[in-house]
């Protein structure tokens, strides 16, 4: 089944690339023209973008029962409409109001179009089986700040902000939107609907139903441990990429070597995937996870005992963990908690990693300025207590 998927993959692939990078990568670039042109801070337009992640939260449950139900080939491509429809909105702003309306529309559809659907849509299709599908988008769309980044900058320098928007709009209309629709296609559904009826999965071919209660209640424990988990860690690495040159700064590293070290996170991410695709595969997700959980700690260490000449070795441990834990956050509740009810469980232990992503930028931000590098101390304790919660899982076949 896993060789088979690579088309699936392919295609879910460049959808979240494309979703990802005109999302959660754009206001690296847009936010300051933006800001200008409706004559408005830019932290006004960060508070904006924060409001889209906690609007992302609040419909990821819904999101996630609806995969669980109608399959990923209804839901996806509802998000492209949603995202579509929300960038041209943002294209065609003059004021602070369209700036929140626009995205308002757009976390809704960053609730059903991000990382959770793609993977509960996967599981929906593969069950058990889908570890290896979902570790091959996140290869693909680890790329999406790689792509994002660069086509949003030669746009706006071309044209302008605007354009940049309605073009990211009309990729999500004419390129994701269709590979979405075909998903039923490129994972032969109703065969492997037929293999799940076989394995007591109760997923009819004609007749979608609801989770059951028993499908979407597992421990509550681990439930708790998972998602504050998550929540440290998209804290983590939602702070560095917001704040990544002036973090490095307050260590001592100057701005342009501070960008020339921030380089080497993309990379790691992709070769820590490739090793978790590889070596890793064989092991339980719990392992991936812990060793994951570790490094951006370990790297944070060792920067403060030794300052800015192992920055370059901080940036590789923190890509490296951040890659692993994308895969994590779809494969461990798959392995402890199985596939039944899978989207919308995703969707509530997901929902406090949305909310913290939300806020993270702000409170980094503010501990940066009243304690300067001190606050990699914040990250080092998060980074610290993830690990010690994944070793009070245990892990179950």
């Amino acid at each position: 089944m896993v060789r088979r998927s690579w088309p699936l993959v392919a295609s879910l692939g460049v959808t979240q690339t494309i979703a990802w990078a005109s999302t959660y990568y754009l206001p690296a670039i847009l936010a300051n023209p933006i800001s200008l042109t409706l004559g408005i801070d830019a932290s006004d337009f960060y508070l904006a973008f924060s409001m889209a992640l906690v609007v992302s939260a609040v419909f990821g449950p819904v999101f996630g029962k609806a995969i669980d139900s109608l399959s990923g080939h209804r839901v996806l491509p509802a998000s492209n409409i949603l995202f579509a429809g929300g960038l041209a909105l943002l294209g065609f702003a003059n004021s602070e109001f369209a700036l929140y309306l626009s995205w308002f529309v757009i976390g809704v559809g960053m609730a059903g179009g991000l990382y959770e659907s793609a993977f509960s849509t996967l599981v929906r299709i593969y069950g058990q089986d889908a570890r290896s599908a979902i570790t091959g988008i996140t290869l693909i769309a680890g790329f999406a700040s790689t792509v994002g980044w660069p086509l949003s900058g030669w746009i706006l320098s071309y044209w302008g902000w605007r354009e940049a928007c309605w073009t990211w709009a009309l990729l999500h209309l004419l390129l994701a939107l269709p590979l979405n629709l075909a998903i039923d296609w490129l994972s032969s559904l109703k065969r492997s609907a037929i293999s799940y009826a076989s394995e007591g999965l109760k997923t009819p071919t004609n007749t979608p139903t609801a989770p059951s209660k028993e499908e979407t209640a597992p421990p509550w424990k681990q439930t708790l441990i998972l998602s504050f988990v998550f929540s440290a860690t998209w804290f983590t690495s939602t702070a560095m990429a917001s704040h990544w040159p002036r973090m490095l700064e307050a260590t001592g590293v100057s701005l342009v070597a501070a960008i020339a070290i921030g380089a080497i996170i993309g990379p790691a991410q992709v070769l820590a995937r490739i090793f978790e695709f590889g070596l890793l595969r064989k092991m339980h997700p719990l392992f991936s996870a812990r060793l994951a959980a570790m490094a951006h700690p370990l790297g944070a260490l060792l920067l403060a005992l030794f300052g800015p000449v192992v920055a370059p070795v901080f940036a590789f441990l923190h890509g490296a963990g951040n890659g692993v834990l994308t895969i994590a956050k779809g494969t461990l509740p798959l392995a402890l908690f199985g596939p039944g009810g899978y989207g919308y469980r995703q969707g509530w232990i997901m929902f406090p990693a949305r909310l913290s992503s939300a806020f993270a930028p702000w409170i980094f931000g503010v501990a940066l300025t009243h304690w300067g590098a001190g606050a990699l101390g914040l990250t080092f304790a998060l980074g610290v207590l993830s690990v010690c919660a994944l070793y009070a899982i245990n892990a179950k076949k």
